[in-house]
C-alpha cells in the first residue's frame, strides 16, 4: 500500500470558475453548500463568476481556498477511499489539513480563516507592507542581506532556492535590490499585506482570542505544522501553532523533508493549481507527485493506479 502525503495550497492558487471542470460532483456540491451556510453567502456563485477583484479579497480569498482545497479531497474520499499517513498545508493550507484530519470542523474552519483574512488585512494599510520571491539564492544568503535591513523578514521557505520576504515596501524594496546584486532574481508578488512577518503581530492578538474559543478534535491522522516542520498529533497544541503562523516563517522545505522522512512516498495535492507540487519536486528529487484540481484529474490518477 502506497503511504500518501496529502498537501493543501494557500492564497495565490485561486481563479474564477477553478472548480467548474468538476461539474455537479455530488461531493463539491456539498461542499460548496455547506461553505454557504456556513459563512451566510454564496460561495458557489463566487467561485464561479467572481468577479475576480473579490475572489482576490484575503477575507473572500482564505475561506474560498478552503473550501476548494476540501472539495477536492472529498471527491478524491468518495471516489478513492485512500486515506494519507500524513498531510501538510502551505500558510492557509494548515487549516484545509486539519480539517481532512477532522481535528477541525469544516465550518469553524471556514468562519475561522475569514476572520483571520480580516484581521490580517486590517493590521497593515494597502500599500504600507510587501512581499517579494526571491530565486536562484539559498536562504544563508538572503538571512545575511536581511538580517541587516529593518522592516523586512523570512517569510516563506518554499524551496532550496525561492525563499519569500515580508514587510514594509519601503525595507523589501531595499532588501531585493541588494539580493539582485547577489544573484538572485526577485518577483513582487501580488498581496495585499506583508503576511508571515511581525507586521501581523496585531492580526495575531486578534486571531488567538478566536482560537482559544475553539474546539479542536483528536486527528485521523497526523499535521506537519509550518511553524515547527514537525508533525503534531495533539489538538491541544494547535491554537498555539496557528497564532505562531501568522507572524511566523512557512518552513515548507523543512516541511516536506519531514513528510519524506516519516515515510510519504507518493504526494497528492488537493485544489486548484501545482504549486505545491512544484516545490515538493524541488525539496524531494524524482519526488511522484499528482494534483487533483478537476474530475479528469482524478479520473486519470484512478486509471493509472487500477490493479
Amino acid at each position: 500500500m502506497t503511504s500518501f502525503g496529502f498537501v493543501f495550497p494557500g492564497q495565490g492558487s485561486q481563479s474564477v470558475g477553478m472548480l467548474d471542470a468538476w461539474g455537479d460532483h455530488p461531493a463539491v456540491r456539498q461542499t460548496l453548500a455547506e461553505a454557504s451556510a456556513a459563512l451566510g453567502e454564496d460561495i458557489a456563485a463566487l467561485i464561479h463568476s467572481g468577479p475576480k477583484e473579490q475572489l482576490d479579497l484575503t477575507t473572500h480569498t482564505q475561506p474560498v481556498m478552503l473550501a476548494a482545497g476540501i472539495a477536492c479531497y472529498r471527491a478524491w474520499l468518495a471516489e478513492t477511499g485512500l486515506a494519507p499517513l500524513l498531510v501538510a498545508g502551505h500558510s492557509l493550507g494548515e487549516y484545509t489539513a486539519l480539517v481532512a484530519a477532522r481535528s477541525l470542523e469544516f465550518d469553524d474552519a471556514l468562519r475561522l480563516v475569514r476572520a483571520r483574512g480580516k484581521y490580517m488585512q486590517a493590521a497593515v494599510p494597502v500599500g504600507v507592507g510587501a512581499m517579494a520571491a526571491i530565486l536562484k539564492l539559498e536562504v544563508g544568503a538572503i538571512r545575511e542581506v536581511v538580517e541587516t535591513i529593518p522592516g523586512v523578514e523570512v517569510a516563506n521557505l518554499n524551496t532550496p532556492e525561492q525563499t519569500v520576504i515580508s514587510g514594509t515596501s519601503e525595507a523589501v524594496a531595499i532588501a531585493t535590490e541588494q539580493l539582485k546584486t547577489k544573484g538572485g532574481r526577485a518577483i513582487q508578488l501580488q498581496v495585499s499585506a506583508p503576511f508571515h512577518s511581525s507586521l501581523m503581530q496585531p492580526a495575531r492578538e486578534r486571531l488567538e482570542r478566536d482560537l482559544a474559543l475553539m474546539e479542536f478534535h483528536e486527528f485521523y491522522f497526523p499535521v506537519v505544522a509550518n511553524v515547527t516542520a514537525q508533525s503534531v498529533s495533539s489538538p491541544s497544541k494547535i491554537p498555539a501553532l496557528l497564532s505562531e503562523q501568522v507572524t511566523g516563517s512557512v518552513r515548507w522545505v523543512e516541511s516536506v523533508q519531514e513528510l519524506e522522512r516519516l515515510g510519504v512516498e507518493e504526494w497528492i495535492e488537493f485544489g486548484p493549481g501545482s504549486a505545491l507540487t512544484g516545490m515538493v519536486k524541488r525539496i524531494v528529487p524524482g519526488a511522484q507527485t499528482f494534483n487533483v484540481a478537476n474530475q479528469e484529474d482524478l479520473e486519470k490518477y484512478v486509471a493509472s493506479h487500477a490493479q
